[in-house]
């Protein structure tokens, strides 16, 4: 979840709105790679979830990260809920997960790097403390009672509202984690383009990197449950977006989109003000109930865009957020994935391509199957498991194409960051299928065996 944004000044003009999104273009040469990702604490000899407060908890694990590796804190209310450094963030999910928010980097070297750092300290830190993290896309055992909400007023005001709009809201912001990466767009049509490639190939990526078979202590007869639980979420600001590829897509569109999501809070002196279900739209002429007479601000607007949660999703960049948190080698996969699609010119042709005759009908049935099936999945004649293999040939071409070295020269390109998915679509499996696969076979439904055996 999003920290509070630094936007600017008075909105005067309804133009500003998409000024905001269009100050993202960037030329080519300055386009970056930003990887996010998500992971479950729990306390090694219980295999609990981590409380915050504790020697065993959230706060000690951001403690140590700021006491022995340097990064800066970041309060609220004088709870630490963050952390700060070298243009990356830790921050904190609803439930305690942990995510790093990564710097904008060049290369999926850099990021893949910065990943690995990160993971070295987080475990330095945890060790000393009994405390394990595991990637995967859902909690395995755990419930809702046993997951703690984080002390963020964000946090506070989501989890009232969830339970109005939904059914599984709660669930996504306590039991799910992802990785995502967010990328660049140098134009509005550049952002048009990525944006329908993007949202039509995010169940690919569900498939793909589907890790999320159990919950609550058995399997759930999905392959990504946290792709299932994003579908009954809240539908005024979750989905696959069928307007995007309509005629006349572009910045303003997306504005009008963003307009009509009703409204979480208002950020303001340090605190989240509930602004719950209200509309942006009157806070744009002063009229909105929690702060009457006061007009919005662009960092107001900064704030509510990360309020929407669609498969995919543009602020001053684009975010795709269609996979579940997975083993280290799938958190430098999934980058390496999107940029080798989206930074190529001719593969990012040929990608959208390969989607550009799908129906809405079609794009959602795809996500619904993925979530069920991941590679095995099947639609209208689609077979997931080629679309994948298609879909990562041309990721492949665009990586070697940008061939960006690594290791001093030694390596030519970043292609060996797709060889976890190269393995995915050789076997047909998914982390999700070797999971199962042990919970049916040398677990003996043994489901306490995950956390020593797939943790970092």
């Amino acid at each position: 979840m999003s920290i509070p944004q630094s936007g600017g000044g008075p909105i005067e003009h309804h133009s500003q709105l998409a000024e905001y999104l269009s100050a993202g273009n960037k030329p080519k040469q300055d386009w970056r790679i930003g990887t996010e990702h998500e992971k479950f604490g729990y306390c090694k000899d219980t295999h609990q979830p981590i409380p915050y407060h504790g020697k065993r908890s959230v706060s000690a694990v951001l403690e140590g990260l700021r006491d022995a590796h340097g990064w800066s804190p970041v309060l609220e209310d004088g709870n630490l809920i963050g952390l700060e450094k070298n243009g990356a963030n830790v921050s904190l999910e609803p439930g305690g997960q942990l995510e790093l928010s990564g710097a904008p980097l060049e290369t999926i070297h850099a990021t893949c790097d910065e990943v690995n750092a990160h993971l070295r300290e987080v475990k330095d830190v945890a060790d000393k403390v009994g405390v394990g993290f595991i990637g995967l896309g859902a909690a395995p055992e755990w419930t809702h009672e046993d997951m703690p909400l984080m002390p963020k007023g964000r946090y506070k005001l989501m989890d009232s509202y969830m339970q109005k709009v939904g059914t599984m809201g709660r669930v996504m912001m306590r039991r799910t984690c992802t990785v995502q990466v967010n990328l660049d767009f140098s134009s509005e049509a550049d952002m048009v383009q990525k944006f329908r490639v993007a949202l039509a190939l995010q169940p690919v990526a569900t498939a793909l990197f589907a890790n999320s078979p159990f919950f609550e202590g058995k399997p759930n007869g999905h392959k990504s449950w946290r792709s299932r639980v994003w579908r009954d979420l809240d539908p005024d600001r979750t989905g696959m977006l069928p307007f995007v590829f309509e005629d006349g897509m572009g910045f303003e569109r997306y504005v009008d989109y963003a307009l009509d999501v009703p409204m979480y809070f208002v950020y303001r002196d340090g605190k989240y003000i509930d602004a719950l279900g209200m509309s942006f739209r009157d806070f744009l002429r002063g009229e909105l109930p929690a702060l009457p007479g006061e007009k919005a601000t662009l960092s107001d607007w900064a704030d509510h865009l990360t309020t929407a949660f669609p498969e995919a999703r543009i602020k001053k960049f684009m975010e795709m957020r269609g996979a579940d948190g997975g083993p280290w080698r799938r958190l430098c996969a999934l980058p390496a994935f999107w940029t080798g699609i989206m930074y190529d010119a001719s593969s990012l042709d040929a990608a959208w391509d390969l989607v550009k005759g799908w129906s809405a009908e079609q794009r959602e049935a795809l996500r619904v199957a993925a979530s069920v099936d991941a590679l095995q999945a099947r639609v209208d004649g689609i077979d997931m498991h080629e679309l994948a293999r298609q879909v990562l040939d041309i990721s492949e071409a665009g990586l070697k194409a940008r061939a960006r070295p690594g290791a001093e020269g030694l390596i030519p390109d970043e292609t060996h960051f797709l060889n976890a998915l190269r393995e995915s679509v050789q076997s047909g499996q998914t982390p999700a299928d070797e999971l199962l696969a042990h919970y049916n076979g040398d677990w003996n439904g043994d489901l306490s065996r995950i956390y020593a055996e797939y943790s970092y």
